[in-house]
């Protein structure tokens, strides 16, 4: 709906400001009075429209408004949502959606009479279709980038019956339900979204648990409880238990967690900055903190690690020593990942001993490859073999990176230099780094890859020779064509153990090649009130608050 005018939003400003501050913290859960949870956003959200939730804030904001046809439970399991259940065809081509039938927009005018209208198959399809189009310009296009649209009558997406929807692929590809759980594939209603206009992305109508309610840019953003959602409980209780959402934008971290200590903010995370704080460097909690809120400690996919350029052909690469093997291996293993978590990070992530896909993305489990370890008289034998001994000769590397991951590059340039490689560090705006390394003009950087959908072939993609950058995202240029034989055979394969048998396999040869050194797997800490039950996400950080309980703490 458009605000008409400022005094219209004002008004709506201080019925809302009222709502709020009448109902935070003084309840029980069931006495009859509002609940809000509320959360800090400190990056900010740019956008509500799910064909723009690329950053993990827009994502994050938008799975509270909007579903798909199916989504990702705890363990990055794909269970139903709008789709109760599906089929695939033998060949893996064609995918046929049958949805629950009783799943309705929140209301707007746009609708008859004003009321929530029920979901179809025609509006996946025109979600879909306004994703894809060129005009809508969205980050999440290229999902869709497999759909076989050779038909006469439709592009890939057909609505067969009212509420059965059927994809068609060009080729197998085994992942496809995982990118169907990504936020750019949730369900959009085609009248809003053509009244609205641009104003989609700020006044969004939705299936969510949640519905719009008001965002003051850069201010504060407010959703309010769904009181028709579709999603029950264990028990058939309607969800979601809370009366309504309310998101803040402080920029400042050490504000933000004094606002959360101070009981102002219900919920913050973290794998950086001020949060570190609260831990010693064995990843254990202060004692002045202890009591004072909930924690807990998840796995997040995300791999940090050093790129190396592997194209020769390239002028910086031609007489680079890091085209030799041998090097590549010594600086694999010329430093301490664990003295590095322990110490930089105050214990949180893992070391990246294992491999390039991370720690709770299946098939990744201990030791399931054999990865690099720290060993500098290993890596001074290295030197020796590859003709540097003592990096006699090898000259100066130049490591691109960023301020934020300074002291990190810094601690691995003393580690290195300890055996005689010589590092300079390149700093460089986030931006402009990422440039360089899209562009290949950075030879040797820092890079890290979050997953966009549960499956490792998300982290394969990276070493694929067809997805060379700045077209894909293969920023080393790296190309084995027995790789390529596996990871093409892996995007086809539906059996699991057989595709997981691939995944090792490729992660072995890229730990023998060594085009990337794998500093550390992510982890996220979820700190919450101590009157906050039933909080949940997954390794992926998608945060779910629909069976979130807020309790009376008096």
């Amino acid at each position: 709906m458009k605000v008409a005018n400022s005094l219209t939003f004002s008004f709506i400003l201080l019925i809302l400001s009222v709502f709020l501050n009448s109902c935070v913290g003084e309840r029980k859960e069931d006495d009859g009075n509002k609940v809000v949870f509320r959360y800090n956003e400190s990056s900010g959200i740019t956008s509500l429209d799910p064909a723009f939730s690329r950053s993990l804030e827009n994502i994050t904001a938008v799975s509270h408004l909007f579903n798909g046809l199916v989504q990702m439970d705890e363990k990055l399991n794909i269970i139903p949502c709008i789709a109760k259940n599906w089929e695939i065809s033998e060949d893996g081509k064609v995918y046929t959606f049958f949805l629950d039938r009783e799943v309705y927009f929140h209301p707007h005018p746009a609708f008859e009479g004003g009321k929530a209208r029920k979901v179809t198959a025609m509006d996946f399809v025109y979600s879909f279709e306004r994703l894809i189009d060129p005009k809508t310009a969205s980050p999440g296009a290229w999902i869709f980038a497999n759909i076989d649209n050779g038909f006469e009558k439709h592009l890939g997406f057909e609505a067969i019956e009212k509420y059965t929807l059927r994809i068609y692929l060009k080729e197998a590809f085994q992942p496809f339900l995982g990118l169907l759980t990504m936020k750019y594939c949730t369900v959009i209603p085609h009248e809003v979204v053509e009244e609205s206009g641009d104003d989609f992305r700020k006044e969004p109508i939705g299936t969510g648990p949640f519905k719009f309610g008001m965002w003051k840019e850069g201010s504060k953003l407010v959703l309010l409880r769904n009181e028709s959602y579709f999603e029950k409980d264990s028990s058939g209780k309607a969800l979601p238990y809370l009366d309504a959402v309310s998101i803040s934008f402080i920029s400042d971290q050490e504000v933000e967690y004094l606002e959360f200590l101070k009981g102002n903010i219900d919920f913050i995370t973290g794998n950086d900055g001020s949060n570190r704080e609260f831990f010693k460097h064995d990843g254990k909690l202060k004692d002045n903190y202890k009591g004072r809120f909930l924690y807990r400690k998840e796995n997040f996919l995300n791999t940090e690690y050093l790129g190396i350029l592997m194209d020769s052909t390239l002028p910086s690469m031609k007489h680079n020593p890091l085209n030799h093997i041998l090097i590549r291996k010594a600086l694999n293993i010329a430093f301490d990942r664990r003295a590095m978590i322990k110490y930089l990070k105050n214990g949180i992530g893992e070391p990246a001993e294992e491999g390039f896909i991370p720690k709770g993305l299946p098939p990744f489990e201990k030791d399931w490859v054999k990865g690099y370890t720290f060993n500098q008289d290993s890596a001074r034998k290295l030197l020796i073999q590859a003709g540097y001994p003592g990096g006699e000769g090898l000259g100066q590397l130049t490591l691109f990176t960023t301020s934020q991951y300074l002291t990190l590059c810094e601690f691995i340039q003393g580690q290195w230099g300890e055996i005689g490689i010589k590092t300079k560090i390149e700093l460089n705006p986030a931006a402009t780094n990422n440039e360089l390394v899209a562009l290949s003009r950075a030879p040797f950087f820092r890079k890290s890859w979050v997953a966009d959908y549960p499956d490792a072939e998300n982290y394969m993609a990276l070493f694929y020779s067809g997805n060379f950058a700045p077209n894909g995202p293969n920023y080393t240029h790296f190309s084995n064509k027995e790789f390529d034989r596996l990871y093409e055979q892996s995007k086809f394969e539906l059996n699991d153990s057989v595709r997981y048998g691939y995944y090792k396999r490729m992660e072995e040869i890229i730990l023998n090649e060594s085009p990337v050194i794998p500093l550390f797997y992510d982890q996220s800490i979820l700190y919450y009130g101590t009157n906050i039950e039933g909080l949940k996400s997954n390794p992926m950080r998608f945060l779910d608050l629909r069976t979130v309980r807020k309790l009376s703490q008096n």
